[in-house]
């Protein structure tokens, strides 16, 4: 036998096989090294008895393929020139070509929910709402689907967890909670990898909805929740006129004007729903209690040294008697839109100060197009602020100070410290 060309598989084989022919390697163990069956390997042990390393080789290389066609058939159809339009009504005739109407996908009409508060659909809409008198926002939504009455409206910089905790806030204040809210495929409400090794398996946005015992569903497509996109698109073209007229040009006199708005809204375009009753609940949450369900909620590991790290800074905790038996322990960071982060531990705060702090967007962070207007604001708002850096020499870290030099001259005289006098007695 000549020279043979093996692939890593086949070396690997048998290196395995001589070992279990020598009996350094049983046979059960070269099928687990291996990944084939105790039978496959008896079969090829039989192979490499007889035929040595070759036989292990498939049988099929080099040869061509039982499904392959014979080269005349090849040659023909490379010959054949026909118009493209024939090609095409050959195919139209034998079923194998679908048009472009053919081809369109429907969705089909969906009926309202029956009864208020039961299904409300909520999106952003990112548009220059203020036209050139003002910076681009995103306008969040949320809009009944039984009656098409816009429940609440908020002007936000972005489609962020904090900017829905807001205005989920003045959702439940306001009329309740509903049954479910009905979304997107966004990060704020559905975890995209299912089978990630950190986290509970929800947002924080969906968490928050668990405490409060609302659902929340994604819908599969755009069109499925289009009550709510005809409403981005009708506002689009009223609200923004109306914003124009009231010489609006910043979010926080939008919000202030779009209670006015909805009212006259809704009075004009809603529909009453099919059941007179109103699916909203009660919000049986005390003011304090709603303050902690819409903020960022994660558990920390405590080290040895009583630190933790969270986003991107390390937190030392101050020593305490409850601190000290921490080592080891988890505990939940609050972290709050308006004031500064808690540490808790079984509902009691610590105390805790920072060690290092970074407010910087972290370095190649993944941006999704609905926050990237925001994100590239807050990158360009950092670049202003001039950074320069602290170094700190040798001399600076003992604490040496340069004192000014001496001249000595004619008239210098030395200071000496006073002799003290002894009195003696006699």
């Amino acid at each position: 036998m000549g020279w043979v060309l093996m692939s890593e598989r086949d070396v690997r084989r048998i290196e395995v096989l001589t070992e279990v022919l020598s009996g350094r390697r049983t046979v059960a163990s070269a099928a687990v090294v291996l990944a084939i069956t105790v039978r496959q390997v008896n079969r090829l042990l039989i192979r490499f008895r007889e035929d040595g390393g070759g036989g292990l080789i498939h049988k099929g290389r080099g040869k061509s393929s039982n499904h392959s066609l014979c080269d005349g058939i090849r040659g023909y159809v490379l010959d054949i020139q026909i118009g493209r339009e024939t090609l095409r009504t050959w195919m139209l005739e034998e079923g194998l070509w679908l048009s472009r109407k053919q081809r369109r996908s429907f969705h089909q009409p969906r009926l309202r929910r029956e009864s208020y508060g039961e299904l409300v659909q909520i999106d952003g809409s990112d548009h220059r709402w203020f036209e050139q008198r003002g910076e681009p926002c995103t306008l969040l939504v949320f809009i009944d689907d039984a009656t098409s009455k816009l429940m609440q409206m908020r002007f936000v910089p972005s489609e962020s967890t904090d900017s829905y905790f807001a205005a989920l806030e003045g959702y439940v204040n306001d009329h309740g909670c509903p049954v479910a809210f009905y979304s997107d495929k966004h990060t704020v409400f559905r975890v995209n990898k299912p089978d990630a090794k950190g986290g509970s398996g929800m947002t924080q946005f969906g968490r928050a909805l668990a405490e409060l015992n609302i659902e929340i569903l994604c819908a599969n497509s755009s069109q499925a929740k289009g009550r709510v996109e005809r409403a981005n698109r009708t506002l689009q073209d009223r609200l923004v006129k109306e914003l124009r007229l009231a010489d609006i040009s910043d979010m926080s006199a939008g919000n202030a004007f779009l209670p006015g708005f909805m009212k006259h809204f809704n009075e004009k375009f809603s529909l009453p729903a099919v059941k007179a009753e109103n699916l909203h609940r009660r919000l049986n949450v005390p003011a304090p209690r709603l303050a902690d369900i819409l903020c960022h909620r994660e558990l920390r590991h405590v080290g040895q040294q009583l630190t933790l790290a969270y986003d991107r800074r390390q937190i030392i905790l101050e020593r305490n008697d409850l601190v000290d038996g921490l080592a080891g322990q988890y505990v939940e960071v609050y972290d709050f839109a308006d004031r500064p982060l808690e540490v808790r531990w079984k509902g009691h705060s610590l105390p805790y100060r920072v060690f290092s702090k970074d407010q910087r967007v972290s370095h190649t962070a993944i941006v999704e197009n609905k926050r990237l207007r925001h994100a590239l604001a807050t990158v360009k708002a950092q670049q202003d602020i001039k950074r320069l850096p602290e170094i700190m020499t040798n001399s600076d870290k003992i604490g040496y100070k340069k004192r000014p030099r001496q001249v000595y001259g004619p008239d210098y005289k030395t200071e000496l410290a006073a002799t003290p006098t002894v009195e003696m007695t006699a």
